[in-house]
Parts: C-alpha cells; structure tokens; sequence
C-alpha cells in the first residue's frame, strides 16, 4: 500500500453505553495524537441521503494508510478499543485516501 496518500478511519456508531463511550474517547486520543490522528468529522449522523442511520459519525484523518494501521493495532488504542468494544453497534473502516 503506498504512503503518499492520507488515509481515513471512517466509523458510525449506535451508542448504548455512554459511560464506555466517554472513557473509550477519553483514551482513543492519546493513540491519534502518537499517531497523527486528526477528527474531520465528529459529531451526529446528520442527512441519511441512503442507508441504515447510525446515531455518531466519526472520520479520523491519517498522514498514510500504514500509520492509519499500525495505530489501530497499537497497544495505545488497543487499550481503548476495549472501551469500544462495550459501546454498541458499531462499523469501522480503514482505507487510504483518493490519489487521483
């Protein structure tokens, strides 16, 4: 996979458990800091033009899709995805960005 382009983290998410949530986010920022991890969008699902809604949006924006990766299975966000992995219904992708 090449290195030239960013890539994304992109996640929708059914919260049930606030109190895992805000724990899992307080905990996913120290890998996205180590990792270059900056939030392009954060918030609410806003227009559902097609498919099933979810009630969060989330798109984390990386320098390149192995970093993307490798801070995925870094024991950093491991630590957090044990949060997340009590949260709800959840999709999570990572790809690399368009280059054209």
């Amino acid at each position: 996979m090449s290195t030239a382009t960013k890539a994304y983290w992109v996640a929708r998410v059914d919260v049930s458990n606030d109190d895992a949530y805000q724990k899992y986010r307080s905990l996913n920022v120290i890998a996205f800091e180590k990792y270059g991890g900056r939030f392009i969008v954060r918030g609410p699902a806003g227009l559902v033009a097609k498919g099933q809604p979810r009630k969060h949006n989330v798109v984390v924006e990386f320098p390149d899709y192995d970093t993307a990766v490798a801070c995925y299975h870094s024991p950093e966000y491991q630590a957090a995805k044990v949060h997340l992995d009590q949260v709800g219904e959840i999709d999570l992708v990572i790809c690399p960005g368009y280059a054209g």
